[in-house]
């Protein structure tokens, strides 16, 4: 954490300098009219010590010229550790006690939770059209961390009326995610039941999709197959049919996504990465730390997603779900 020489984005996660935002960052900046900016990531451990993380808010609070940050997997720990330190936190990082994003407004430090914004979008963009309310399917959530949280109380929504999921049914393998993430539930009154299932081996999230309706949303929040190898299934896992299955990872090993696209023609899937999910998390804490407006759909936003795919050699841009 050496203090900035020029007006400076962080991005606080685990493998930073592997993330292809590395790469994209620099022609977003020149497209967005940013100026000379820098983008810089710290590495901390998964649920790294709590002095790591007020030592990382400190610095950001107090470094003149660095702008903000982006935190990824560390939501909930950092917001735990280092809450004081805010002198402002918004309501849905209050509510679902996480930090996504960082900004700084006149020399105060601000807490975000981006994630309710940006994978409702990312998710709205590939969900069949009524696609709850047609199935009366579940959503299945491996992980219970911000991201989790964050997309169940999107689906959730009283205002999405019958095109919410029957059931929110979400594993983690320990107990404590799980309590928060049902608190969370319990106290929004949205009338879906919410089932946590601890489920410390794969073999257990593969009993839960054994019981799964047709056309279920499965998604892998738990950071395996990017922050650390392998999938939260085994190579027993049986899909639903008709299911979705969304891999919030779109780089590492992928495994869940391999087991997903090997059942895709015999268990009619639909398979999505997190692309998308890439794309709308990014420009959200974007826009929010240089407070500047970013497209979240049209021409506009195509071209920035098109930027993103021609840095890292993706075949589109396009993040309509439709396969880019």
């Amino acid at each position: 954490m050496i203090p900035a020489d020029k007006p400076t984005f962080w991005f606080i996660g685990v493998t930073t300098a592997q993330s292809s935002i590395m790469r994209v960052f620099p022609d977003w900046a020149r497209h967005l009219g940013l100026g000379d900016v820098a983008m810089r990531g710290i590495d901390l451990a998964l649920h790294d010590r709590p002095e790591r993380y007020r030592a990382v808010v400190r610095f950001l609070k107090t470094d003149p010229l660095s702008r903000g940050a982006l935190v990824t997997t560390h939501k909930l720990d950092l917001f735990a550790a280092a809450h004081d330190l805010f002198d402002e936190i918004d309501p849905h990082a209050r509510l679902m006690a996480e930090t996504s994003c960082l900004s700084k407004r006149a020399g105060r430090l601000i807490c975000h939770a981006k994630d309710p914004i940006s994978s409702g979008l990312a998710l709205d963009g590939f969900l069949p059209p009524d696609h709850f309310a047609r199935t009366g399917a579940e959503l299945f959530s491996m992980g219970a961390g911000g991201s989790t949280i964050a997309l169940s109380w999107h689906l959730a929504q009283v205002a999405r009326g019958a095109n919410r999921p029957a059931r929110i049914i979400v594993s983690n393998r320990s107990q404590a995610r799980l309590d928060h993430l049902k608190a969370i539930h319990d106290g929004l009154d949205h009338g879906i039941p919410v089932e946590c299932v601890l489920a410390p081996r794969p073999e257990d999230n593969d009993a839960v999709l054994d019981r799964l309706s047709p056309g279920a949303l499965v998604i892998n929040a738990t950071g395996l197959g990017k922050d650390a190898p392998g999938s939260p299934l085994t190579g027993a896992a049986r899909f639903p049919d008709r299911a979705i299955a969304w891999d919030l990872n779109y780089r590492g090993d992928l495994l869940f996504l391999d087991q997903a696209r090997a059942q895709k023609a015999a268990r009619h899937l639909q398979v999505e990465d997190g692309w998308s999910y890439f794309i709308h998390g990014w420009t959200q804490v974007i826009a929010e730390v240089f407070d500047i407006a970013i497209p979240t759909s049209g021409p506009g936003f195509d071209a920035i997603a098109d930027i993103a795919a021609r840095v890292t050699g993706r075949v589109t841009g396009r993040t309509n779900g439709r396969r880019t």
